[in-house]
């Protein structure tokens, strides 16, 4: 299906140069002369680089077909992160480079969304919040001021600042955006 760059919208997904491409913000532009621009900030999906790129609004691009399933994260050995579809129980693996640091976010039996790209995963899109345990940390302080924080480390390896009350074995809310702490659970 043809789109034209006129038709862009936030999170749309196109093939350029046989890569998909993510539309992550867009503007059009009419200058005082001649035809009208669109910048746009696009994201590839296979490599995970931004870019800012220009186009004619006239300019056309295919779909890229990009088939999101929802999965369970079940297991790791190693660098291999293994997740299940839990309709056919299908197994798919990524390994830990592909997973950047989202592997900090996973936790058993967490469902997330694979996204695939002519049969290869591309990526893992974790909830925006997650829960987890404080394993290490420094002695909770009960007279420091609201804004003092001291480094932690989770359940999963993630090291993050939390503020000086939190205690080992304490749960906390996570964003996966920034990995910083959100609130108590």
């Amino acid at each position: 299906m043809a789109i034209e760059a006129g038709d862009f919208r936030t999170g749309l997904t196109l093939l350029i140069d046989g890569d998909p491409w993510v539309v992550l913000d867009f503007m059009h532009v009419k200058p005082g002369k001649g035809a009208a621009i669109l910048k746009t900030k696009m994201k590839n999906l296979k490599t995970g680089s931004t870019q800012e790129r220009n186009f004619n609004a006239s300019t056309k691009f295919d779909a890229a077909e990009i088939i999101r399933k929802q999965v369970q994260y079940s297991y790791n050995t190693g660098d291999t992160y293994v997740f299940m579809d839990m309709e056919s129980f299908e197994q798919f693996e990524l390994d830990a480079a592909k997973l950047g640091n989202n592997k900090y976010f996973l936790i058993d039996g967490m469902d997330v969304n694979i996204v695939f790209f002519e049969g290869k995963i591309l990526d893992v899109n974790l909830p925006d919040k997650v829960e987890m345990e404080i394993t290490e940390t420094a002695p909770a302080v009960s007279n420091a001021s609201a804004t003092a924080t001291k480094d932690a480390v989770t359940n999963t390896g993630l090291r993050l600042r939390v503020p000086m009350f939190i205690k080992e074995g304490e749960k906390i809310i996570v964003s996966t955006s920034d990995g910083k702490y959100s609130s108590r659970a």
